[in-house]
């Protein structure tokens, strides 16, 4: 198997920097769009053989260094009780939004096994199938993300709902928290029972606070999980987008690797978070428009300005878009294996 992608998630010295790409297994890739043409999105995540197959998919058509698990960070909301739809153009909606203790009350802390049973079972498929390849990377949304949309009912432009319950009833806002972390530590550690050997955690979110509430509302929960998965002995990226104004904050979340949007150079990022930081990025998901030489002069640059790093994963600053020609998306994996080589 390429171990690569483990290896340089410790920190290790390794022949080239490996990449992957977050949502590489999804829209914009024809074999895809064939399956889903049937199928909703949901139905896909819950049926391990086809979401098995989704997750293969960008492994040999891009040859990227690691997969990752199709899924949606929002499969243990729904496990928790609330009622979750996939509405086209719109994005997730949930339709009874958290407001209330009583909403908490409802809740449940799922059993992972049981009841997400279906991510466990598209692990093991998985493992079988990759054991020759690339390893396979587990994931969830992080507390504050998962809450967002819990108390939101959806996406949303400025967060009020969530804030306003941070700021006005803070005792609620960690009942919730403190049900999520629990879920979640069971979640992530369900998945690497079943298999999986890395972990990350989406903090898609957490951006739109200041650094002190970053701090105060957002960081102990997300220390918690990493410290309890640490048990587990797999390497544990945590991704937050929109991460510059609390990248000293998120340092000391304990995670093994940083992931870090497009908006912050990754020579900023690295003089934030120290030499003794591997970091996973962060190529702007709409290079991938450019030509093919643009796309190697962007990822070159990020290259270098990685080398300073304890260890460095490519990635994108955020998923890959649906409209992105996956020629392109092909070019850039080649870029990085060319020129990220170590000789």
């Amino acid at each position: 198997m390429n171990d690569i992608f483990l290896r340089a998630c410790h920190g290790e010295k390794v022949e080239y920097t490996p990449v992957w790409l977050m949502r590489q297994a999804g829209r914009y890739l024809p074999q895809y769009q064939s399956i889903r043409s049937n199928l909703d999105f949901l139905t896909l995540c819950k049926t391990p053989e086809l979401a098995a197959e989704i997750t293969l998919q960008p492994v040999d058509i891009l040859g990227v260094d690691a997969a990752i698990l199709f899924s949606d960070i929002l499969i243990p909301v729904e496990a928790m009780g609330m009622s979750l739809e996939f509405i086209e153009k719109e994005g997730p909606v949930l339709r009874e939004p958290i407001r209330n203790k009583a909403a908490v009350d409802r809740l449940i802390i799922p059993d992972a096994d049981d009841d997400m049973s279906f991510v466990v079972d598209t692990i093991k498929i998985l493992r079988e199938k990759l054991k020759n390849k690339v390893p396979l990377i587990g994931f969830s949304g992080a507390p504050f993300t998962l809450a967002t949309y819990m108390i939101e009912g959806g996406g949303s432009k400025n967060f009020i709902n969530t804030k306003k319950m941070m700021f006005q009833n803070s005792r609620l806002f960690n009942y919730l928290m403190d049900k999520l972390t629990l879920t979640i530590i069971s979640y992530l550690s369900s998945q690497v029972r079943a298999g999986a050997q890395a972990m990350q955690i989406f903090d898609t979110w957490a951006g739109v606070l200041t650094p002190m509430d970053y701090k105060i509302s957002v960081l102990p929960y997300v220390k918690k999980i990493i410290s309890e998965l640490n048990k587990e002995r797999v390497p544990i990226i945590y991704f937050v987008n929109d991460c510059a104004g609390i990248l000293k904050e998120i340092k000391k979340s304990g995670a093994d690797v940083i992931g870090i949007d497009w908006k912050i150079d990754i020579a900023d990022a690295i003089k934030q978070l120290g030499k003794k930081v591997v970091i996973q990025g962060n190529l702007d998901p709409c290079a991938l428009f450019l030509s093919n030489e643009e796309i190697e002069d962007r990822v070159k640059d990020i290259l270098w300005k990685g080398e300073s790093a304890k260890g460095h994963i490519f990635n994108l600053g955020h998923g890959i878009l649906p409209e992105t020609p996956v020629e392109n998306a092909i070019a850039l994996v080649e870029a990085v294996h060319k020129y990220g080589r170590k000789d």
